[in-house]
This record gives structure tokens, sequence and C-alpha cells, in this order.
């Protein structure tokens, strides 16, 4: 049986007018969310903070290793890698259903829907890689909330800079996100 015949019978889309979000090989995977109408639903630091703990709690439960991260009162975005990624569509139903039902239990809305949709691609070579690290740790910038990356508190560039050795730090920095295609008018 032929690999593509195999992945034909594990992922079998329930709405084909939607991206088919398939990942069958291990590897890195880059993730734009959107709330539903662009509304700013996450538009407190304890929602935020809502947002950035189940990000947390998930990736864990699910096996996924988170690599950077920029959340927004109505969007975010994430690189994550895994070595079963058999499990993505479960791990974003389950981020998107666990935040919702939180922020609906918070602001008294039992069933409001507030996620639009996601985006997925498979990272596939180093340097795109590196440039899509350096686009989602500066997204706070380019969305001009603050001036340094390092001062928004829902995103992972204070946590990188901390954590990765100094010159991996400045080799991302180098690299160009202006050519990137990634869904990101939500402001």
């Amino acid at each position: 049986m032929h690999e593509s015949e195999e992945i034909k019978k594990i992922v079998k889309p329930k709405w084909p007018h939607l991206p088919l979000h398939i990942f069958y090989q291990n590897g890195t995977i880059i993730v734009t969310g959107a709330t539903l109408y662009k509304h700013h639903f996450f538009d407190t630091s304890e929602k935020l903070t809502i947002l950035q703990n189940n990000l947390f709690e998930l990736t864990n439960k699910f096996k996924w290793s988170l690599q950077a991260w920029s959340l927004f009162s109505n969007h975010y975005h994430f690189i994550v890698s895994s070595e079963s990624p058999l499990n993505f569509s479960k791990f974003i139903q389950h981020f998107h259903g666990r935040t919702s039902f939180l922020l609906n239990k918070l602001d008294r809305t039992a069933g409001r829907s507030i996620w639009y949709q996601y985006w997925d691609t498979r990272v596939t070579y180093q340097k795109s890689h590196f440039a899509r690290l350096n686009y989602v740790i500066n997204n706070p910038v380019k969305h001009k909330l603050v001036d340094k990356a390092t001062d928004y508190p829902w995103r992972s560039a204070a946590w990188f800079e901390k954590t990765a050795p100094a010159s991996f730090v400045e080799s991302i920095k180098t690299f160009k996100i202006d050519r990137i295609d990634i869904q990101d008018d939500f402001f």
C-alpha cells in the first residue's frame, strides 16, 4: 500500500471547504488561529493568561514541543514540533474548546463561539524554520504593541533569550521575515 493510500484511510475530511489539517510525518508546524470576526475576545491580561496557560498545558499533554508563541486579543501564532503528529487536530480542538469554555465561563456567555479558524503549515527546511521563529517571536513589535518583543508578556521572546544560546538568538534575529506568507491581518 502506498503512503498516500494509508493517509486517505487515516484522514477523512469532514468539511471539504475548510483547509485540510493533515500531518502524518514528524516535524515542525507553524500555526495561526483567529477569533470569530476578528473580535478581541482575549482583551484582558487575565484572558490572555488563560490562553497562554492552556497552550502550555495542552502542548505538554499532547506531547508537542512548543518552540515559539505570540498570543493576542484576537489571534495567535505558535510553532510546535512532535514525534507523533497524528494527534495535531485533536490538540487544536482541545485548545480551542477549552479556551472557549473558560472564556465563556469568565464572561458568563455560555455557548458563544470564540474561534473562527486556524491555519497550519509544516516547516520543511531550516532557513524557513528560523525565519518563522523570528516572525513569531517579534510579532508583538509587528503589531506595534511594544517596541521590544521581550516587553510583551504573552509571547516567547523573553523565554527564548533566556534559554537559547546568545549566538543562536542573534542568528535568528538575522533571518528576514518580509517574504513569509502567514495569515496576519487581524489588527
